[in-house]
C-alpha cells in the first residue's frame, strides 16, 4: 500500500529556475490523482517517474494559467500512450469553456477516454467502496474548489485479542468479511477483537483567502497541501490577491486539527522555501515546505487507543 504525495511543481503565477508551475500527484493505493496541471507538468512527471497511465483522476482547482496550462500536454500524452482506462477530469463548472479550449488546443490523435466531471456545488464528486472525493468552494478571485480525499472508516484488529480467541490465518479474513467467525463452537464477533479505525484524509487547498471552507477541507486531515504564496509582512498582498501567507496556512491547519501541513505555491519574491517553513513552524508542529520533485509520505496511521 503506497500513500504519498509527489510534488511536481510549487511556483505561483510564473515558473522559476527552480520551481515549475503547481501540480501534485497523490498516490493512494492503486489510484492516482493529479491535482492541478500547470505548464510543464508533463516534463515534471517524466522527472518524477510518474506516467500518464498511472493517473485516474485529474482535479483542477481553477482556471488561472499556473494551474491548468499543462492540461493539453498531459491529455496529449494520455492519447500518445494509449491509456486504456477512463481518466476523470474534475473542474469548476463555470470553467467549461476553458476545458473545451484546453482539450483541443492543438492537433493530435485524440484517443484518450476523458470523462468530464464539472463541479457546481460543494459535496462528494467521486467515490468507491474505499474512499470518497469531495470538493468545496474556496475564496479566490475566480471560481475555485479545494479537494478532500477521505478513506472509508474501518476496523483495526488487536493481535492479543485475536490470539486469545484462537483466530489466525484465513480466519481473520473471514471475520473481516462476515463480521463473525466460529471458533471451537463459539461465535466471535468483529467487535470483540477489533476497534473502530478512522479513515485517512488528504486535502488540497490551493488559491484562496482565509475562509471557513479551507478549515472544513483540512478538518482532522492526515496531510494538507496548502498554498502559502506570501509571508506575514505581505498579508496585505495576500488579501488583495486572494491568497494566503505561510502563517495563515499554518493557522488553518492548526485550527482544523490537521497532522502534516505541506506548503507550496510560493511567490517568486522568495527563492528560499525556508522563509515559509520558519513562519509556519511557529504555528504548527509538522510542516514541510515542499520543493519540486519531493516525495512526501502520508503520515502512517495513529496507533489505536489502549484497550
Amino acid at each position: 500500500m503506497t500513500r504519498e504525495l509527489v510534488v511536481l511543481g510549487t511556483s505561483a503565477q510564473t515558473p522559476t529556475r527552480a520551481r515549475n508551475h503547481v501540480a501534485f500527484v497523490l498516490r493512494w493505493d492503486s489510484t492516482a490523482f493529479l491535482v492541478d496541471c500547470g505548464e510543464g507538468t508533463q516534463r515534471q512527471m517524466l522527472l518524477a517517474g510518474v506516467t500518464a497511465n498511472q493517473i485516474d483522476h485529474v482535479c483542477l482547482t481553477h482556471f488561472h494559467g499556473d494551474h491548468c496550462l499543462g492540461l493539453p500536454g498531459f491529455l496529449g500524452r494520455v492519447s500518445l500512450d494509449r491509456v486504456k482506462h477512463p481518466v476523470e477530469l474534475h473542474f469548476p463548472a463555470t470553467g467549461q469553456p476553458y476545458v473545451e479550449r484546453l482539450r483541443h488546443a492543438a492537433v493530435f490523435d485524440d484517443r484518450g477516454h476523458v470523462i468530464e466531471r464539472p463541479i457546481a456545488a460543494d459535496g462528494p464528486i467521486a467515490s468507491t467502496a474505499e474512499w470518497t472525493l469531495s470538493a468545496m468552494r474556496l475564496d479566490h478571485s475566480v471560481d475555485t474548489y479545494g479537494y478532500r480525499l477521505e478513506e472509508a472508516p474501518g476496523r483495526t484488529f488487536l493481535p492479543e485479542r485475536l490470539e486469545a480467541a484462537g483466530i489466525r490465518g484465513p480466519m481473520v479474513a473471514e471475520l473481516e468479511r462476515d463480521g463473525s467467525v466460529e471458533v471451537d463452537r463459539r461465535r466471535v464477533t468483529l467487535d470483540e477483537v477489533s476497534v473502530p479505525r478512522r479513515g485517512q484524509v488528504v486535502a488540497f487547498i490551493l488559491d484562496t483567502r482565509v475562509c471557513d471552507a479551507a478549515v472544513a477541507l483540512a478538518a482532522d486531515a492526515d496531510l494538507v497541501v496548502c498554498e502559502s504564496t506570501f509571508v506575514a509582512d505581505e498579508t496585505h498582498l495576500a488579501t488583495d490577491y486572494f491568497h494566503l501567507t505561510a502563517r495563515q496556512a499554518a493557522t488553518i491547519a492548526r485550527e482544523a486539527g490537521a497532522r502534516r501541513l505541506v506548503l507550496a505555491h510560493y511567490s517568486q519574491r522568495h527563492p528560499d522555501e525556508e522563509v515559509f517553513l520558519a513562519e509556519a513552524a511557529e504555528v504548527h508542529d509538522d510542516v514541510v515546505a515542499a520543493r519540486d520533485l519531493d516525495v512526501i509520505p502520508v503520515p502512517p496511521r495513529e496507533a489505536p487507543p489502549a484497550q
